[in-house]
């Protein structure tokens, strides 16, 4: 066997654009060899001292220099001496989102959904120091030319494995990230949505098994709330007089949380709504300030999955194609751009990014945008001589 090769720790400094501006980058090799390379900072090109975090060329030398002064003396470690694979490291990274972190358990549901079913099967077998940069990369690049996975999807992946390498860092002594040097896909977003016309809203809410079922398909539809957000409804949100439902909480997977935008907002109710949630006050119990809206049959919160059987049910009742619960909030979002800034209906719907309420101006009327153009495009009469 050869001996392992001897070299002297060496490296420089260079930048690369990002969306966010230009990052200073080192890319050295330590003394057995192994190449390294780890962003520093974001450039700084103000005057005086670079904040923390920030670097010009001179700073990000001086940093480098540093990093092989300690590699020189033995500091970092070279290689991952851990005989770990990716399967512990995710498995130690759910532990911690859930445990130490304590995440939405909706939020733990999803990140496990990705380790389980793209993570894993991917490199769940490999020790943690053969997953690297270039291995990650050529994931991507199939996942995208293979068309299965939406490029959003893809994201969302690679910032969940960046996440997972992060803690490993922590836990195994990882010296770097190697998911930092893979180029994110851009997501995009489709405006091709497929939903209920406001017709056949009314003819799944008369297909439902009961009344409070409808009610619910019909409130989904006209005021954008999530299947969760409308479990969770208490009476006192509900506000006749200002025509106004607040939205406070979120029932998923058992668990009474926040929105999924983690915040407090008020969405408009419709007269058709109004009258609905009105007859629904009548009834015989659960009506009360506390009281749910939309309650199981002793007033606890309703069983999500059982609650989309049945409207599955209806829609099969109803002769309607199957589309998803979620897709009663496309109808209020298409609907609502109509009359509504993108402004106003980001915040009805509650999302946390305005690229998403973007996909309803598709759906915005046209008819008068070709009269602002009029003056613009007519042929100027002749001048008579």
């Amino acid at each position: 066997m050869q001996p392992q090769r001897s070299h002297s720790a060496s490296g420089h400094v260079y930048r690369v654009t990002r969306t966010k501006g230009r990052v200073w980058y080192a890319k050295y090799r330590l003394p057995d060899g192994m190449q390294v390379q780890r962003a520093l900072g974001r450039e700084w090109g103000g005057k005086g001292r670079p904040p923390e975090g920030y670097f010009t060329a001179r700073t990000a030398q001086a940093a480098l220099d540093a990093i092989l002064v300690d590699a020189r003396r033995g500091k970092y470690p070279s290689r991952a001496t851990t005989a770990a694979t990716f399967a512990d490291a995710s498995a130690e990274w759910l532990r911690y989102v859930e445990v130490d972190r304590q995440r939405k358990p909706s939020t733990v549901s999803e990140y496990k959904s990705v380790v389980s079913r793209h993570l894993d099967p991917a490199f769940g077998t490999l020790p943690l120091a053969q997953v690297t940069s270039e291995r990650i990369d050529r994931w991507r690049a199939d996942a995208i030319a293979d068309g299965k996975l939406s490029r959003r999807t893809i994201q969302k992946v690679l910032t969940n494995l960046h996440s997972i390498f992060e803690r490993a860092r922590k836990v195994y002594g990882l010296q770097t990230n190697p998911v930092a040097d893979v180029e994110r896909p851009t997501p995009t977003y489709t405006a091709d949505l497929d939903f209920y016309a406001p017709e056949e809203v009314h003819a799944l809410a008369r297909a439902a098994s009961n009344e409070q079922d409808g009610g619910i398909y019909l409130t989904a539809a006209f005021t954008g709330l999530r299947r969760g957000e409308l479990i969770a409804l208490r009476w006192r949100e509900i506000d006749f007089d200002a025509s106004t439902i607040r939205v406070r909480a979120s029932f998923t997977h058992g668990v009474l949380t926040t929105p999924k935008s983690g915040k407090v907002r008020s969405v408009p109710m419709v007269d058709e709504v109004a009258k609905v949630l009105a007859r629904l006050s009548t009834r015989e119990r659960f009506t009360g300030p506390d009281d749910l809206v939309f309650p199981g049959m002793t007033g606890e919160h309703l069983d999500g999955s059982a609650l989309r059987r049945r409207y599955g049910q209806a829609q099969a009742a109803a002769g309607l194609r199957r589309l998803r619960f979620h897709d009663l909030r496309h109808v209020f979002g298409s609907l609502a751009i109509s009359s509504a800034s993108v402004v106003q209906v980001q915040h009805w719907m509650g999302h946390a990014d305005s690229d998403t309420t973007h996909r309803y101006l598709h759906y915005k009327p046209r008819r008068d945008e070709a009269k602002l153009l009029a003056d613009a495009f007519a042929v100027p009469s002749r001048r008579e001589g």
